[in-house]
């Protein structure tokens, strides 16, 4: 795959794959195919493939009919309105009953850039979130996004997968294998800890190229599944650093970030610092600089690392 691509672009590619192996896979869209790339199924498969229109809450209860007889569902649309237009349906057809729906949600958080709040889905996390049952994936670049959308398929019940509107560099080769569920470590390092997702790896790696060279060993998990997290990962994390940067392209209310705080204060208390958007809505502009705007950059990635260091010195691990 390309070196600099959207992860929604390896969404679309991995559904014609999935089409090609199972011909019980469907793909739904609210008129939004090309911009996620699910275009390439309707192409290749016309017959599962079905374009609802601008009306998500139908779409999602289409699919849950559809899933309720035995059909694998990729339901694609953006993020916010996912997370917020069809929550009620999301909510009771498909988590309630954990039906097979697949929701492939395009233009997750800030990065989304140019197209401004009304389509940067920055709550989106919290809000799958506080719903039981919804496995919730964020892949740092498209080999991941490919591979996971893949897994999606053979994992039970419902999945949302957060995807990127603009290009990510790669962190992976591909090839590259993974699981739902299961973090990967990208570096070691027992100073402190980055947990990050999405386009925050990438990020989180930097700052801890940036870190050794002050002479600070910083690990970086992936913890591409926000839901369920991977808690024996995130243990080991914890006890081998004493101290945790969770970051996130995401409100840091209910995402990621909130995530590892009920993790830390439940099985392992140790310092954590947030990185995300501070309880604030974004501007539109380059994908980039937003983040760097909004305290997402690696400087602050770094700052964070150092002010969370200087705080485990008063705790007991």
């Amino acid at each position: 795959m390309s070196e600099s691509m959207a992860t929604r672009s390896a969404y679309g590619e991995a559904l014609v794959e999935l089409g090609r192996r199972n011909p019980k896979v469907a793909a739904l869209d609210a008129d939004v195919a090309k911009s996620i790339s699910s275009n390439k199924f309707h192409k290749a498969y016309p017959d599962r493939a079905f374009n609802l229109g601008i009306a998500e809450q139908n779409m999602f209860g289409y699919a849950a009919g559809l899933a309720s007889a035995g059909w694998i569902v990729y339901a694609s649309t953006y993020a916010v309105f996912a997370s917020m237009r069809a929550c009620e349906q999301i909510r009771t057809f498909i988590a309630y009953p954990g039906l097979d729906v697949k929701i492939g949600a395009s233009h997750g958080g800030l990065h989304t850039g140019m197209d401004g709040v009304t389509h940067q889905g920055t709550e989106d996390v919290g809000i799958m979130r506080s719903i039981p049952g919804i496995t919730i994936v964020s892949p740092a670049d498209v080999v991941a996004a490919y591979e996971l959308t893949l897994a999606a398929a053979a994992y039970p019940g419902p999945v949302y997968l957060r995807l990127t509107r603009n290009p990510v560099p790669n962190v992976y080769q591909n090839g590259r294998s993974f699981a739902i569920g299961r973090a990967v470590k990208l570096r070691e390092g027992a100073d402190v800890g980055f947990v990050a997702n999405g386009v925050m790896v990438t990020r989180a790696l930097r700052a801890a190229d940036e870190l050794a060279r002050r002479g600070i060993n910083a690990s970086v998990l992936d913890m591409h599944t926000v839901r369920p997290l991977d808690r024996e990962a995130l243990l080991n994390l914890a006890r081998e650093t004493g101290c945790l940067v969770a970051a996130e392209d995401h409100n840091i209310n209910g995402g990621l970030g909130s995530a590892v705080c009920e993790f830390a204060a439940e099985e392992h208390p140790v310092p954590v610092q947030r990185i995300g958007l501070r309880d604030v809505f974004g501007e539109s502009g380059d994908p980039e600089l937003l983040l760097d705007e909004y305290g997402m950059g690696v400087a602050d990635l770094i700052a964070a690392a150092e002010a969370v260091i200087r705080r485990k010195g008063g705790m007991s691990t």
